[in-house]
């Protein structure tokens, strides 16, 4: 409903009892065979989750939404979501959900006093939308669900001194294969990843042909992100995969171009094009000029005299 607010699901054990499943056997980590998760009811529902939630999905009947971006799931679909973020369903009728695939939950706290809880930000695609989602080959699905159970079976045993650990490790390696497919991704659908590449030549060509830079200044990322329809970290990870670069280089390349083009065609003074160029400190421009040409803006006009 508009205007409810969402769901607050605290702790795993929240969840599981809200899903109808048995009580996990660890607090702070599960995984979820999704075939145990058989219906849902009908209306529309905002979930936020204090935890990290990693889901394997295949043939999942139920429209999702993440901010205003809508996403039916069909198969062989990876989805990932950090504490705090807020997840819709829309449920038309009472479901019998026909999905399969794993569900891996892990709650910060499990990684207190571990690398992976610094490292763990280091994971662009946890904040990727929905339309995001990462699409995997039967051998990388097979990868991703032999892992999930590999974590699972580690907390059926005994828990012990290394367990904890070891859990990790795997939670690791899972992050980092999902960091690959992505990466296989953004080569693979290569014509779609071209043509956000061109729109976003197209949307800086645009932004710096007018006034826009003198009153605004020069472009955010998330401006650039959001012109393109998609999220900002899913952007630079395209970026940077296509051209080794970041969004954020991307619109200082078109900057320093438009003032090559000033200092070479025009007469305007340094200060007059650093102004223009939406800086409020000349110095501020002539520095990433210098940083990005290796001259400075009077040494680069001289260079055309």
């Amino acid at each position: 409903m508009a205007g409810t607010q969402p769901l607050r699901v605290k702790t795993i054990s929240e969840f599981h009892h809200f899903r109808g499943l048995p009580k996990p056997e660890h607090p702070l980590v599960s995984v979820i065979n999704l075939e145990d998760v058989n219906e849902l009811p009908s209306g529309e529902m905002s979930m936020v989750k204090d935890f990290y939630s990693i889901a394997l999905k295949r043939n999942f009947n139920i429209k999702m939404k993440y901010g205003q971006q809508e996403y039916d799931f069909d198969e062989g679909t990876m989805f990932f979501m950090a504490p705090g973020q807020v997840l819709r369903l829309e449920v038309e009728v009472v479901t019998t959900l026909k999905q399969s695939g794993w569900m891996l939950l892990f709650h910060p706290d499990f990684l207190w006093n571990t690398p992976l809880a610094k490292n763990i930000k280091q994971y662009e695609y946890f904040d990727y939308s929905v339309n995001e989602a990462l699409f995997l080959s039967e051998k990388e699905e097979t990868i991703i669900a032999g892992i999930m159970q590999n974590i699972q079976q580690e907390y059926h045993s005994n828990i012990d001194k290394f367990s904890q650990d070891i859990i990790i490790a795997q939670v690791e390696l899972l992050l980092n294969y999902s960091d690959r497919f992505y990466h296989r991704q953004f080569i693979t659908r290569k014509i779609a990843n071209h043509q956000v590449l061109d729109r976003l030549e197209s949307i800086l060509a645009h932004y710096f042909k007018n006034d826009t830079l003198a009153m605004q200044g020069l472009p955010t990322v998330a401006y650039v992100a959001d012109a393109l329809n998609v999220s900002p970290g899913y952007l630079s990870g395209l970026l940077k995969t296509l051209t080794g670069q970041s969004t954020q280089q991307h619109i200082h390349n078109a900057l320093i171009e438009k003032a090559k083009e000033k200092l070479s065609t025009t007469a305007l003074s340094v200060s007059e094009i650093a102004y223009g160029l939406g800086f409020e400190h000349p110095q501020s421009f002539s520095k990433l000029f210098k940083t990005k040409t290796n001259l400075s803006p009077l040494e680069f006009r001289a260079s055309f005299n």
